[in-house]
């Protein structure tokens, strides 16, 4: 059986689910229990009596049918900025009556300064307390919407989201607690204290997580003097230098009108959308947007470094400065990197070292594009005594694809796959809202979904030589490791 033929039956069954799921959700709403009088119709929304579990029942029978690939629609993105100049991005998306507001700031870990978990913990402290409800009211108040509230803290970002129904009786009031939690948190101490204390002890557990260890000692190694370096979830001594006077001047600084992006997509119109949009507006300061991030520099010769561990196998991390979001050839690295470590089980490094010396289990390339030149990264883990012979195959075979490029089979092979994967990926409220976020903190063209799968179709042989022979290059690489010192080890060039 062709992989082409394995790949149709699984969609094919996915499919048949999900459609079932939604026959049985349709036949046990009220006044739906004889199918054969009631044409198929939109899902009904629950109405004002009902209780806080069939909300909550309801919003998971939605979000199991908005999952499915068959929900992919044609995106049109509408944009503009409020008056204190967030830019706001929206999506009419009327299929499901659901809405996803995400909100994405300015104010990740690279705004960190000397305190290192300063926005990490300003992040996790958000919905703590905010407004007249402490935490308890705050997840007592979404649960009975049915809604979601989440929020998370990266290197450029800090990002608050909100999922909820479309209905104005269950959204309205959702989004009353979520304007109050962006700009009117408490930081209450007793959470403060608490929080703390759970990050100080996640720093003790990575101390046992060799991936982990690699993780941080590469970025830190390859950001020395670059905000990036900083590690996201801080220091022991950093954190317990903060306070909560602290997190709220960071978060008077950060979480503004002019240093944030608002997306939006869901069954509401342009008119409600702006309304949101202006209700954040008024509640946030208008601000001042975040600085550039300094560039960090580039690698000058290669270098290494072991952190010994007391385990039976070896974590690798390689790699360099890789490119900012947004550069011209991103189509053609994404391509090139797809063919070389992303592809899974197809790609180059992934043949070369697990199949076909039985190195590793598996084996990832990455570019990972970020504000300023975020890192293109190599990881892998081996045998302690096979650490040399991996990273010799490893920088083999990134020499040999920069200096050849990839074939015309690989080319037409990873193209088939990156354009049939698209649609998936585009085709849920939550993938997109995602990508809202993605292209209005990146400033990238609002065509941007649009434009992908044509940009990668036009990829040619020579682009991504070119575009690997610009950014990689194999003689200055990084090399982490990870694990017990192997005899004779060698260092990798």
């Amino acid at each position: 059986m062709s992989t082409d033929s394995r790949i149709s039956r699984k969609t094919l069954s996915i499919i048949i689910v999900i459609v079932t799921l939604f026959i049985v959700v349709l036949y046990n709403l009220p006044g739906s229990r004889r199918p054969e009088a009631r044409a198929p119709g939109p899902v009904v929304l629950p109405q004002a009596e009902s209780t806080q579990s069939e909300v909550t029942e309801k919003l998971s029978s939605l979000e199991l049918i908005e999952q499915s690939p068959v929900a992919s629609h044609p995106i049109r993105i509408e944009s503009w900025n409020t008056n204190h100049g967030a830019k706001v991005l929206f999506v009419h998306a009327p299929e499901i009556p659901m809405l996803d507001v995400r909100l994405v700031f300015n104010a990740g870990s690279a705004r960190d300064g000397e305190t290192p978990g300063l926005a990490e913990l300003t992040g996790r402290m958000l919905t703590e307390g905010a407004g007249i409800y402490d935490v308890d009211a705050i997840a007592k108040h979404f649960e009975g919407l049915g809604a979601n509230i989440d929020t998370g803290t990266y290197r450029d970002m800090a990002i608050i989201s909100l999922r909820t129904l479309s209905d104005p009786q269950y959204r309205d009031p959702a989004l009353s607690v979520f304007y109050d939690i962006a700009a009117a948190p408490t930081f209450p101490v007793t959470s403060f204290e608490r929080i703390q204390a759970q990050m100080l002890s996640e720093l003790e557990h990575e101390k046992q997580d060799p991936g982990t260890l690699a993780a941080k000692a590469f970025f830190a190694e390859l950001y020395a003097n670059q905000p990036y370096g900083s590690p996201t979830n801080g220091t022991p001594e950093s954190l317990k230098s903060l306070s909560t006077a602290m997190l709220k001047t960071f978060h008077e600084q950060y979480y503004v009108s002019t240093n944030m992006t608002v997306a939006m997509i869901g069954d509401i119109s342009r008119a409600d959308a702006e309304m949101i949009a202006q209700q954040l507006d008024q509640r946030l300061p208008q601000g001042a947007p975040a600085g550039e991030l300094p560039p960090p520099a580039p690698l000058t010769a290669a270098r290494s470094e072991h952190i010994p561990f007391p385990s039976s196998q070896t974590h690798i991390n390689v790699g360099l400065l890789g490119v900012k979001r947004g550069t011209p050839d991103w189509y053609a690295l994404s391509l090139g990197n797809e063919i070389l470590g992303a592809g899974g089980f197809s790609s180059r490094l992934n043949q070369v070292i697990r199949q076909d010396n039985g190195l590793a289990y598996s084996v990832y390339s990455h570019f990972i594009p970020m504000a300023t030149q975020g890192p293109f990264l190599i990881n892998l883990q081996t045998r302690n005594d096979q650490t040399t012979k991996a990273l010799e195959l490893l920088n083999q075979t990134l020499r040999t694809f920069v200096e050849e490029g990839p074939t015309e089979q690989e080319l037409e092979d990873a193209k088939r796959h990156l354009l049939g994967s698209f649609p998936l990926q585009t085709a849920s409220n939550s993938n997109i809202v995602d990508y809202l976020g993605m292209v209005g903190f990146y400033d990238l063209p609002l065509n941007y979904l649009a434009e992908y799968p044509k940009k990668i179709a036009a990829v040619s042989l020579k682009d991504i030589k070119t575009a690997f022979k610009r950014v990689v290059d194999p003689g200055k690489l990084l090399t982490i490791t990870v694990g017990q010192q192997e005899e004779n080890h060698a260092e990798a060039p």
